[in-house]
């Protein structure tokens, strides 16, 4: 819908970010009144903790603009794509844009997207909530369709998925599938196409975050179910106590957060990126849909049959006895233990994942295949990483996360060049891996 601008105040000689509404849309009613709205709706709530504050509102060439404070930090998506987040480190966020949501419900304001991507963080790391663009506050006009869904598949309340207001129970909802992910590495309802994870919110049942990371307590799965419920009313009252649930949870777990140090002596590896799970991982993202809720339940219709791709792996094997299919699975199994850290224990499913997926060509044996030199290198190996490495490359193609990890292999284990005078050195960054074929 526009940019965004780092500019500096030249009075106060402060950095601060311009959020500038795109030409196209300028002249576009709605979108400027949707765009006006979230200054009037953030100016509202500024000075509020850990909500973003604006400074300024103006107008450019016709074009609105929008002068907030400048946080530095990323955002809590960011984080997210990097690998794991440590739990203490979780709560905090969650504590923090609890505070906000509960904020501006009390100003009458429904943030209606609450997701990692707009809990931007500061030097400090603290959240500050931004982007109520499409937020509604009491007395406005919604300026949406009646029947139509605004937000982001993944964190979407069932009630706004069928096209119905949004509450302050619908940011609850959402905060509970960003605590999901927060904990867990995935979205609770992660699928194929933004419109099935909208209807997945609708009818599907919470699944259970033990089960991906069994260190979990079973209390966790009860307050994610709370969270998530499809009643708005059976939520927990406040954001606040949703999230002091959740770290009374937790507590029970008992078990101190993984590093991700090899077992070695060297110093510990520091991954950049995050591995890759699947195809579902990549496609995803975080789509934003603005679609009919009848649309919805059109798409999902003709997706409740089987994609061509996974009738082909439900039917073709390899010579391990191995499915595709259950290769696929492997890989999801590993990718799921790596994510909470355990990488002895992601070893062995990965090993078999691309024994199981050897030969397909699918992208889901590049993704497993850089999974498991991922896993070998952070366990501290220096063999077996660098041939599925180039394996999973030859398949999608060149990747930052496959660059990165080759990067940390050389820097950690390449052998030194031979002397220059023997006329058969290698060049830098060719360094060889004499570990099993993986």
């Amino acid at each position: 819908m526009g940019e965004v601008y780092r500019a500096t105040d030249s009075v106060l000689q402060r950095p601060v970010a311009v959020k500038l509404l795109s030409e196209r849309y300028a002249s576009d009613p709605d979108v400027r009144a949707r765009f006006e709205r979230e200054a009037l709706t953030a100016a509202r709530l500024s000075g509020a903790r850990n909500v973003i504050t604006v400074f300024d509102v103006g107008e450019h060439d016709d074009r609105p603009y929008i002068v907030m404070e400048y946080v530095e930090g990323g955002s809590v998506h960011d984080r997210l794509r990097r690998g794991p987040v440590r739990r203490e480190q979780a709560l905090e966020w969650l504590e923090q844009t609890a505070r906000a949501l509960d904020q501006a419900h009390a100003n009458g304001v429904v943030h209606r997207d609450v997701k990692p991507a707009n809990l931007l963080l500061d030097a400090d790391d603290n959240v500050h909530v931004t982007d109520f663009g499409i937020a509604s506050a009491a007395g406005l006009d919604t300026l949406t369709l009646p029947g139509t869904v605004l937000g982001t598949a993944g964190y979407l309340s069932p009630e706004q998925a069928q096209g119905e207001a949004a509450t302050p129970a619908s940011d609850r909802y959402a905060l509970g599938a960003v605590a999901f992910e927060l904990l867990t590495g995935r979205r609770p309802f992660e699928s194929e196409t933004a419109a099935t994870e909208a209807f997945a919110h609708v009818n599907a049942p919470v699944p259970s975050a033990t089960r991906i990371d069994p260190r979990l307590s079973r209390r966790v799965d009860a307050v994610l179910e709370r969270a998530l419920a499809k009643d708005p009313d059976a939520r927990p009252a406040t954001a606040s106590a949703l999230v002091g649930d959740l770290r009374a949870a937790i507590a029970d777990a008992d078990e101190p957060a993984p590093t991700l140090a090899p077992r070695d002596e060297t110093p510990p590896v520091v991954f950049r990126r995050s591995p890759l799970r699947s195809k579902t991982a990549l496609v995803l993202g975080a789509a934003t849909v603005l679609v009919a809720v009848l649309a919805v339940a059109g798409i999902l219709g003709i997706a409740g049959g089987a994609s061509p791709e996974a009738g082909t792996t439900t039917t073709t094997s390899d010579d391990t006895g191995v499915s595709l299919a259950e290769g696929e699975e492997l890989n999801d199994v590993g990718f799921a233990r790596m994510q909470a850290g355990n990488y002895e224990s992601a070893l062995a499913p990965l090993v078999r994942a691309v024994e199981a997926l050897r030969g397909s060509g699918s992208l889901t044996e590049a993704y497993a295949r850089y999974n498991l030199a991922f896993t070998r290198f952070a366990l501290g190996h220096c063999s077996g990483v660098l041939t599925p490495l180039e394996r999973s490359e030859a398949i999608q193609g060149r990747r930052a996360e496959i660059d990165d990890l080759r990067e940390q292999w050389n820097a950690r284990c390449a052998p030194p060049p031979p002397p220059a005078d023997n006329g058969k050195g290698k060049g830098k960054g060719k360094g060889r891996d004499k570990g099993d074929e993986g």
